[in-house]
């Protein structure tokens, strides 16, 4: 069926920053990284065609990068083009850009924080603060790009995820083997099997594609009641098979819209291809728009 138009799309994954400003936020992971893996300022840059404002697309002027706005003045342009009602976007104690972006645009921007757990309490205490400050929606967790990597099962997790729980809010964490060139085990999605039995009232939504699970990733969103699906950092095109046969079975509630804008993919990019996916006609409203408003209790 086709893609309804003026939903009011919720998306997932976008960023505030672009150019040699959205290359920072992956500071943290260089120090990951071997000699030889670091080829360039983004470490997936060899997963992604026409990165946006990069020096490697086609349509970027290298001397215009200074001039690269951000913030709600980079994303709302684009977001109004393509339908996009609102979108979350990362916040951190020293990131002003996306403050002012919370602040200004309430009806157009939600947060997340994303957490450190080799930080212990003082990361829980800076989460608290940012959910009081900013009403963050959500924790994120990267597995693999932390410095000890952090298994998803790990018990270093668990004050994280037993705050977001308390809190009410979900965790959204990167699972599958994942771009940058370290070590996977630590997103392997059978670790989720542990967390959703250990914690039953914590929201889980899995980002970046689950890849090469993505059938067991089916199998345990069967499981377990409170494990979603978010199609972060995939062009539509390339979503995988099972997560879309799935969404038009028996999943219609557990799949979600992300994109990956401006980090990897274009927002008009996404959009020229959303059309092609085989979604139900009851699916597409779900993926779009309710099932964000549901699981990040946005309407709160």
């Amino acid at each position: 069926m086709s893609m309804p138009t003026n939903i009011g799309v919720i998306d997932l994954m976008m960023d505030t920053k672009a150019g040699k400003h959205a290359t920072e936020q992956f500071d943290f992971l260089r120090t990951a990284l071997k000699e030889g893996s670091k080829d360039s300022n983004f470490p997936v840059q060899y997963m992604f065609k026409d990165v946006p404002f990069s020096d490697q697309a086609e349509s970027f002027d290298r001397s215009l990068e200074e001039e690269i706005p951000q913030g709600a003045d980079l994303l709302l342009p684009f977001m109004d083009r393509n339908g996009v009602e609102r979108a979350m976007i990362p916040v951190s104690h020293k990131d002003v850009v996306a403050q002012k972006a919370l602040r200004e645009h309430p009806d157009r921007f939600f947060g997340s924080y994303s957490i450190d757990p080799n930080q212990g309490m003082r990361a829980i205490r800076k989460l608290v603060d940012l959910y009081e400050r900013f009403a963050i929606k959500a924790v994120t967790v990267f597995p693999c790009g932390y410095t000890p990597q952090v298994p998803a099962n790990d018990k270093r997790l668990y004050p994280v995820y037993a705050k977001c729980v308390e809190l009410d809010i979900p965790v959204c964490i990167c699972i599958g083997v994942p771009g940058p060139r370290v070590p996977y085990a630590a997103q392997e999605v059978g670790l989720l099997d542990e967390v959703c039995y250990d914690f039953p009232e914590l929201r889980v939504v899995m980002r970046h594609g689950a890849e090469p699970w993505t059938a067991l990733a089916v199998k345990l969103m069967l499981k377990w009641p409170n494990l979603y699906y978010s199609t972060s950092a995939f062009a539509p095109k390339y979503y995988p098979k099972e997560i879309i046969e799935y969404a038009n079975t028996r999943g219609s509630d557990k799949i979600m819209y992300a994109g990956y804008f401006p980090i990897g993919l274009s927002l008009d990019r996404i959009f020229e291809e959303m059309p092609n996916v085989a979604f139900s006609e009851e699916v597409w409203p779900k993926f779009l728009r309710e099932n964000a408003i549901e699981v990040f209790k946005l309407d709160s």
